[in-house]
């Protein structure tokens, strides 16, 4: 292949495109912006996950909350070019026959970066082969284990297949990629070194649930013949449980968090590993609302290339900020009151909650005290909802129920609305379109927080908790606001804050000056410069794709 990539990006969901149903929320996203900004940055690399036919799912929320799913299946082609070559992997004692597809993505500079994603859903295979790619994270452990196979071992066979021999860094997107450093040990004759100068792993989680581990047992029944015989390292193997997370670090010459904050999480978590960071960021192109891409267009020649020309904003007069973020905030309230029955108004300040329904996340915070909140939002504030909950999440599902049920409860009084199907698209509808970014995930289990980062870029004010991203980037006040303080995170303390916050100073600087708010919307985009997929690109070449680094395992 023409300048072939001496990079691997391997990740268990990559989101490119609402079209493309590879994704279920910020990991898959945040993998697309990576790939995105590396084209832009003419880095040679190749991205490798897996295709699910039947995606996450399609969500449908009824007027008392409950979600279900159904879960329609995806054509791949002609949006991807389907391989002719089909290879296998020894799985269940059988082969298991993989087809991949290929989807080249052309950055700004017009640098290409294809994008390969493996199949199993063909006529080749018995029925519950072809099951294992079909859904994102669905199934029991032994699906997990047979997806993250696929992943790993197949990823690092179709390199090969493909001769692409060449990959100087594989770059892992959390633990489910693991297995491909079992597959390089074999390749390299057990050499755990060679397999150390060549890996990078990145983790972005620091809640439990996000660690894979599967009983040693479980493992070698299905994946015979492709573990090491000797597998009673410390650190990776634990009370015979393989552990996804801590494979990849041993493995990995170097290590990252995905914020400053987050950084230090980790090196908690994984004591064992020298753990590094580098702040997500968005791909700023794709995440800005069409009338603001318009008017920088005009105005701001170059941003798309550098957004640090969007740092100073002087060429842009009030009164067009204004208009573009109106501009948003009528194209997401139109959709809005098509969808729902609440008649959403222009007029009224705007907040928007919208990420995965998971416990930690908080999403009920603000219901708190829910007559404070009818007291202080009454025909003052309406609020926008919007999220999944895994299929099997049963509390998830609760507090999605949960914000409906309130929700119906201040009818009249403070409109409230949840949007089904979050995905990319409705993600930068809302990010774009809200006055205000609500964010309240109890510090420190928020590892980064992109869609505040989307947000800010679109002139949307932060109010969050000093988490993730937002304890680099706020400046209270200026750039928007901090919901409780940096020791201690407690529902309680934070949901007075949250309370005070908007009756003090959110509610009567939206309605009661206008000039203080579109400096808050400046400030917003000036300081998300700091928060793009470009900054967060080049921090990745200088610190961990540019030169192979010593081993970082602590001995």
């Amino acid at each position: 292949m023409e300048n072939s990539p001496t990079i691997a990006y391997f990740s268990a969901e990559i989101g490119i495109s609402a079209s493309l149903p590879t994704y279920s929320g910020g990991l898959g996203v945040l993998a697309g912006d990576h790939i995105k900004a590396a084209a832009d940055a003419e880095i040679p690399m190749v991205g490798i996950t897996l295709l699910y036919k039947e995606g996450y799912f399609k969500q449908r929320v009824d007027e008392e909350g409950l979600q279900t799913e159904t879960y329609p299946k995806f054509d791949p082609e002609p949006m991807l070019e389907k391989l002719p070559d089909l290879f296998s992997l020894r799985l269940r004692e059988r082969d298991v026959w993989i087809q991949a597809y290929r989807l080249f993505y052309t950055g700004e500079t017009g640098h290409v970066i294809p994008i390969y994603f493996l199949d199993t859903d063909i006529e080749e295979n018995f029925n519950d082969d072809r099951k294992i790619t079909l859904r994102l994270y669905s199934g029991d452990k032994d699906h997990r284990i047979l997806q993250e196979a696929i992943l790993g071992f197949g990823g690092v066979q179709l390199l090969d297949m493909l001769g692409l021999g060449e990959i100087q860094t594989y770059h892992m997107n959390e633990g489910h990629c693991s297995f491909l450093t079992l597959a390089l040990l074999k390749k390299y004759d057990g050499n755990e070194e060679k397999v150390r100068s060549l890996c990078h792993f990145t983790t972005h989680t620091p809640v439990p649930a996000g660690h894979d581990h599967f009983a040693v047992k479980r493992c070698r029944k299905l994946l015979h013949g492709l573990l090491p015989e000797n597998l009673h390292l410390p650190s990776w193997v634990q009370n015979s449980r393989l552990h996804m997370t801590e494979l990849g670090l041993y493995f990995s010459r170097s290590a990252n968090g995905v914020s400053e904050l987050h950084g230090q999480v980790a090196r908690d978590q994984f004591p064992d590993f020298h753990i590094d960071h580098i702040t997500n960021g968005v791909y700023h192109p794709y995440w800005l609302g069409k009338s603001f891409r318009e008017l920088f267009d005009i105005k701001l020649p170059g941003w798309r290339k550098n957004p640090g020309i969007l740092s100073d904003l002087s060429a842009i007069s009030d009164d067009e900020l204004q208009w573009a973020h109106w501009s948003h905030k009528d194209f997401l309230l139109g959709y809005a009151n098509s969808q729902t029955q609440k008649a959403l108004s222009s007029d009224v300040l705007t907040i928007g909650f919208a990420r995965r329904a998971a416990e930690y996340k908080r999403a009920r915070l603000i219901f708190s005290d829910p007559e404070r909140l009818r007291k202080l939002g009454r025909n003052k504030i309406q609020i926008i909802f919007a999220g999944k909950a895994h299929p099997k999440d049963m509390t998830g599902k609760e507090i999605i129920q949960s914000v409906v049920n309130n929700a119906n409860s201040l009818m009249g009084e403070v409109k409230i609305i949840f949007l089904e199907n979050y995905n990319m698209w409705l993600g930068r509808l809302i990010t774009s379109g809200v006055d205000v970014w609500l964010n309240t995930p109890l510090r420190p289990n928020e590892a980064s927080g992109t869609s505040g980062m989307k947000a800010a870029l679109n002139g949307v004010p932060n109010c969050s908790v000093l988490d993730g991203w937002w304890a680099e980037g706020c400046r209270h006040k200026e750039n928007g606001w901090a919901i409780g303080d940096t020791r201690s995170s407690d529902d309680k303390a934070d949901a007075e804050s949250l309370y005070t916050l908007l009756e003090h100073h959110i509610i009567p600087a939206y309605y009661g000056n206008s000039k203080q708010w579109v400096t808050l919307m400046r400030k917003s985009i000036e300081s998300s410069v700091q928060f793009s997929a470009y900054r967060m690109i080049k921090d990745y070449q200088n610190k961990f794709y540019s030169n192979v680094k010593e081993s970082m395992v602590v001995h």
